[in-house]
């Protein structure tokens, strides 16, 4: 439950907080699959896992061959299993929905194994949604 004088806060059960993440990851070998149908599926998929484990997309854009996010999340999520969930279930159904992926990946493994992820002061969230929000710009 959100505090309505202070946005920037969340209140849980004995405890208040306010933690916002930086998520950045690739496609294998930076193929540029993540297009037409495929993104539209991979981005109702990531929308789905929001809800699903209750953490917020503040920002989120897809690009042919990396995603960003701005998730903000309660202080019990461990980052490393919240990619790991995101990336494993999203390629898994990506792969079952449109099976040509795997031929295209050389090996079926549809992202990278490494990712990137900042933490996000209040000072420059909005730097940071700007950025994301302003990547298919030309």
């Amino acid at each position: 439950m959100e505090n309505p004088a202070d946005n920037s806060l969340t209140y849980g059960r004995g405890y208040v907080y306010s933690i916002q993440y930086h998520i950045v990851w690739c496609t294998k070998y930076r193929k540029p699959v993540l297009t037409g149908e495929v993104e539209k599926f991979f981005r109702e998929e990531v929308i789905r896992l929001a809800k699903e484990y209750s953490f917020t997309l503040a920002a989120f854009e897809t690009m042919p061959d990396h995603v960003h996010m701005l998730i903000e999340c309660s202080p019990q999520f461990n980052i490393p299993d919240m990619v790991r969930i995101l990336k494993g279930t999203t390629a898994r159904r990506l792969f079952v929905t449109h099976p040509y992926l795997r031929a295209r990946l050389w090996g079926g493994h549809l992202w990278n194994p490494s990712y990137c992820v900042v933490t996000v002061s209040d000072r420059t969230r909005e730097q940071i949604r700007h950025y994301i929000e302003s990547q298919k710009e030309e």
